[in-house]
């Protein structure tokens, strides 16, 4: 479609993929580095946990591993196999989250020049980063319930020795930010894709009727002429 012809809608995707809210970018970036320094501590563990070499770096996982015990030697000595299988997710998860970074703010537009040209420069944005970053999303959403439904269904076995406060401070307020802000990257980036998808399925609603107003009478002027062509010679056989 036209630009000069776009609707609000048209221009709402074209604002998400060139200039996506700050606050998406910023959560993907910090989350990033918190998720990436947290699943090299479970994979390097002993080695990261007290009396580790590389202790000093993951020191504060030494509270940490005492209210949450996934985090724990409990969970390491018992050869409890959820810590590690959540950080393998997590790194699939800052995977997709730095793809998304990429996509939205330092790789070229796809779109042909006459769309994607501003003020003499290309524009950056991928039209696939709301897709990608959505997908992370969802997965950092769907890791962080699946992470709280575990507790409750084995009867907070690793955190259900804390007082309340400690709990709320130190595991509900940390990790229920991993719903909170997934969840409206989610909600944003998803609006982003069906809005797309709709903008999509009208302009093609568009052509198909314009092609259907024209189709008809050219079949009508090559059924004329094959008429013509028949009578010339001598009637249908």
């Amino acid at each position: 479609m036209d630009a000069t012809m776009s609707t609000p809608s048209d221009r709402f995707v074209r604002k998400m993929m060139y200039h996506p809210p700050t606050w998406i970018s910023l959560w993907f970036a910090v989350s990033s580095v918190l998720v990436t320094w947290d699943f090299l501590y479970c994979f390097l563990r002993p080695r990261s946990m007290e009396g580790g070499d590389l202790f000093w770096f993951w020191s504060p996982y030494k509270l940490y591993g005492t209210i949450d015990h996934i985090y724990g030697p409990k969970a390491l000595e018992s050869n409890n196999g959820f810590t590690n299988a959540q950080a393998f997710l997590n790194v699939i998860e800052t995977m997709l989250n730095i793809e998304y970074l990429y996509l939205a703010h330092s790789s070229p537009s796809t779109l042909p020049s006459t769309t994607a040209n501003h003020g003499g420069r290309r524009k950056k944005g991928h039209p696939t980063a709301p897709l990608i970053g959505f997908t992370a999303a969802v997965m950092t959403l769907s890791k962080t319930v699946l992470y709280h439904l575990q507790e409750y269904y084995c009867g907070w076995c690793s955190i259900g020795h804390n007082e309340f406060k400690t709990l709320f401070w130190l595991w509900i307020i940390p990790n229920g930010l991993w719903i909170v802000f997934p969840f409206l990257v989610a909600s944003t980036l998803g609006a982003t894709i069906a809005t797309s998808l709709r903008n999509h399925a009208r302009d093609m609603a568009i052509e198909e009727e314009a092609l259907c107003a024209a189709f008809p009478a050219l079949v009508g002027k090559d059924a004329a002429e094959t008429f013509k062509r028949t009578e010339d010679a001598g009637g249908p056989k």
